[in-house]
C-alpha cells in the first residue's frame, strides 16, 4: 500500500527531497513493529535490571527514538558502516544480536558482545559493520569519517553513518571530521538524533543554532521526522544516494526519549511529566507503525496481540537467561591487551605475585 507522511521535509543546499510516500509492505510493517516493539521491551527490562542493580556503571536507554534505529535500518544495508554514541542496545540488537546477547553484555556476563567486560556503552559488532557504542561524546563522529574514507577507497558502493546527539552537536571534533569529508567527498552521514535535551539541557539553551541540519554550513542538510519508521526509511534511501554519488550530507531525525539522559537521570527536574506524557499520546513511534498497520488493514488486532505476547514472553526469557549467565573466567582479565600477545606475555598486576606471563618476556 501507499501511505502518505505528513510531516514535511525541511532542507538545506538540497534541490531535492524524499518522497512524501512510502510504499510498504504487510511484512515489512510487521517487521517493523517487531523490532521496534521487542527494543521497547528490552529497555524496559534494562530500566528494571539496573534498578535492581543487576547492572553497574553507566545505561542509557533508546526507549522512544526506535524509529530512527529501525527506519535507517530499512533504508540502508549491513553493508553500510555504522557507529553511535553510548546509546546503543537497540543498534546491536538491529545488526543481529539478540535480545539476551544485550543484556549479557549490560549485566557484564559471558555471551555478551565484548565477553561482558564492556557493558552498556561499548556495544560492537564488527561482522554487521557496527563499530560501536563509544563512551566519550562526540569521539564516533571522526570515526565515521575514517569509515567512510574505507567505502570509498574500497569502492564498495556503500557509505558509512555517524550519529551523534544534539549535546554533541557542537564538538569540534565533528566540525573538522566533516570539513576533511567534504574536501574528499567522502560516502559519509551525519546524523544528528536531535532528542531535545542534552544531559539536562535543552538545545535552546545549548545551542546558539539549533536547526541542526544545517550546521554543516556547506555542507547539505535535511530535517525529518524521527519519529516515523517510514518518513526514516525514505529519507535514508536519499541520504545513502546522496553519499555515495555526491558526498556528505547531514541528517537531523527529530525525536524524543522518555527517559533521563542516563539511569541516574530522573529525567523531570528540567522537563515535566506532562511534556513526556504528551509526546507518548501523540507522537511514540511504536503505537504509529501499529496504526500504520491496523489502518491499512494489512494486519489484525488479533495478530498484533500475538506479536506482543510472544516478544513479552522471549524477553522476560532473557532476562533469566542473562542473570543466570557466569561471569567472565578471571583469566580473561589478561586477553585482549596487546595485539599477538603470547600465553608467557609478561602483564603486571596490581601486586607482583597476581602478575600473568612470564616476567621478562615481552613479546
Amino acid at each position: 500500500v501507499t501511505v502518505a507522511l505528513k510531516k514535511p521535509y525541511l532542507l538545506h543546499k538540497l534541490e531535492s527531497e524524499p518522497p512524501m510516500t512510502a510504499e510498504v509492505t504487510r511484512d515489512e510493517l510487521l517487521g517493523y513493529y517487531s523490532l521496534m516493539f521487542r527494543m521497547r521491551r528490552m529497555e524496559i527490562s534494562a530500566d528494571t535490571l539496573y534498578k535492581a542493580k543487576h547492572v553497574k556503571g553507566f545505561c542509557h536507554l533508546y526507549d522512544g527514538q526506535e524509529a530512527i534505529c529501525v527506519g535507517m535500518e530499512a533504508g540502508a544495508t549491513w553493508g553500510d558502516s555504522v557507529v553511535t554514541s553510548y546509546r546503543d542496545h537497540a543498534w546491536q540488537l538491529s545488526r543481529g544480536d539478540t535480545v539476551k546477547g544485550v543484556l549479557c553484555e549490560l549485566l557484564g556476563k559471558q555471551g555478551g558482545c565484548a565477553k561482558g567486560m564492556g557493558g552498556s556503552m561499548h556495544m560492537y559488532k564488527a561482522d554487521a559493520n557496527f563499530y560501536g557504542g563509544n563512551g566519550i561524546v562526540g569521539s564516533q563522529a571522526p570515526l565515521g569519517a575514517g569509515m567512510a574514507f574505507a567505502h570509498k577507497y574500497n569502492n564498495d558502493g556503500c557509505c558509512a553513518f555517524a550519529l551523534y546527539g544534539d549535546g554533541a552537536s557542537n564538538q569540534g571534533q565533528l566540525f573538522e571530521a566533516l570539513n576533511m569529508a567534504a574536501l574528499m567527498k567522502l560516502p559519509l552521514v551525519y546524523v544528528c538524533e536531535n532528542n531535545q535535551y542534552g544531559m539536562g539541557t535543552s538545545k535552546k539553551r545549548s545551542s546558539a543554532n539549533h536547526d541542526y541540519y544545517t550546521k554543516g554550513h556547506y555542507v547539505p542538510g535535511i530535517k525529518c521526522d524521527g519519529m516515523n519508521v517510514l518518513s526514516v526509511r525514505e529519507c535514508t534511501k536519499f541520504l545513502k544516494k546522496h553519499a555515495v554519488e555526491v558526498g556528505p550530507i547531514v541528517v537531523e531525525f527529530d525525536t524524543y526519549r522518555y527517559h533521563g539522559h542516563s539511569m541516574s537521570d530522573p529525567g523531570i527536574t528540567y522537563r515535566n511529566r506532562e511534556e513526556v506524557a504528551q509526546v507518548r499520546a501523540t507522537r511514540d513511534p511504536v503505537d504509529r507503525v501499529k496504526k500504520y498497520c491496523l489502518d491499512t488493514e494489512l494486519v489484525t488486532e488479533a495478530e498484533i496481540k500475538e506479536i506482543d505476547k510472544e516478544i513479552k514472553a522471549e524477553v522476560v526469557a532473557a532476562v533469566e537467561a542473562a542473570k543466570s549467565a557466569p561471569m567472565p573466567d578471571p583469566s580473561e582479565l589478561w586477553t585482549d591487551i596487546h595485539v599477538g600477545q603470547t600465553k608467557d606475555f609478561f602483564m603486571r598486576g596490581p601486586d607482583i605475585t597476581t602478575s600473568s606471563g612470564v616476567y621478562g618476556t615481552v613479546v
